[in-house]
């Protein structure tokens, strides 16, 4: 039986110097597979509603989804890390409905540990959530959810981003956050941040210098189609496998290649002559 990771397990990493390899994950037989591969944490993102919900952006994932397939990730991979991502609108209209929708990702979807897309006008709600005993991370630079209102992807490339986003990501650490998450922060800002915090920091395209890694499952494995971001690294084309499998099944379908009788079930020899008879009649 593999050890339980919970992000008590995290924090040992950063004092260990230990990086954190985390993915994400939307369902149950890919999170069991990425259990068994060893990866620290899954995060069940809200990017499940352009990825597998087909929306054109991650404000689409609703919260019931997003409990749903979450609770179906923890019952594929019952011993990582599990990070619950809250969607748009599910922690932003009050502190009470943040932390009973954040109760939910702890409760019915068995996460560790959630995570949500913050600035300096959220401190009252990690804090809020630190003193219901939710762990939160606080997610810093480039926000999916304000994209719309964000001029640029890479957060902190002028100095005076760059101190801004350090000065936030103390006062959450401050308030409450358990962790923080840097999207598209330049490099050495994110060092900074990391040497500067005494919690774990994850890295989605901010450099290697952060506690751990996050990357997007469908980037990694090529399984979208689109264009990749410029921090992605590509591990396998399972995308282009799974085209080249089904054209593959549907050329034998058509031509009457499959299946055989080696893919049929059938009768004892008494029973079928019996049958057979029967049908003669």
């Amino acid at each position: 039986m593999p050890k339980k990771i919970n992000w008590q397990t995290i924090k040992k990493y950063k004092t260990q110097g230990k990086k954190v390899a985390m993915l994400t994950c939307y369902d149950y037989s890919m999170a069991n597979l990425l259990e068994k591969a060893g990866v620290d944490s899954l995060l069940v993102g809200d990017t499940l509603g352009q990825l597998v919900l087909g929306y054109p952006s991650t404000i689409h994932a609703k919260m019931d989804i997003m409990i749903a397939l979450t609770a179906a990730v923890r019952r594929g991979a019952p011993n990582v890390c599990l990070m619950g991502d809250m969607p748009f609108l599910s922690y932003q209209v009050s502190i009470e409905q943040a932390i009973i929708n954040a109760g939910r990702f702890m409760t019915e979807g068995g996460c560790d540990v959630v995570k949500i897309e913050v600035d300096s006008r959220h401190l009252d709600v990690v804090a809020a959530m630190a003193r219901a005993g939710i762990p939160v991370v606080a997610h810093l630079g480039f926000k999916p959810q304000s994209a719309t209102l964000q001029e640029k992807m890479v957060a902190t490339r002028q100095i005076d981003h760059a101190r801004q986003l350090i000065n936030d990501a103390e006062n959450m650490v401050k308030a409450g956050a358990c962790g923080l998450l840097l999207e598209c922060v330049t490099a050495n800002t994110a060092k900074a941040v990391t040497k500067r915090t005494d919690v774990p920091v994850i890295s989605c395209g901010s450099g290697p210098d952060c506690d751990g890694q996050v990357l997007v499952l469908h980037d990694m494995l090529n399984l979208a189609g689109a264009a990749n971001p410029k921090f992605n690294k590509t591990y396998a084309n399972i995308g282009q496998a799974i085209t080249d499998a089904a054209k593959q099944y549907a050329k034998e379908i058509h031509t009457k290649k499959f299946p055989t009788e080696i893919n049929c079930y059938n009768m004892t020899a008494n029973d079928q002559k019996e049958f057979q008879n029967w049908l003669d009649k």
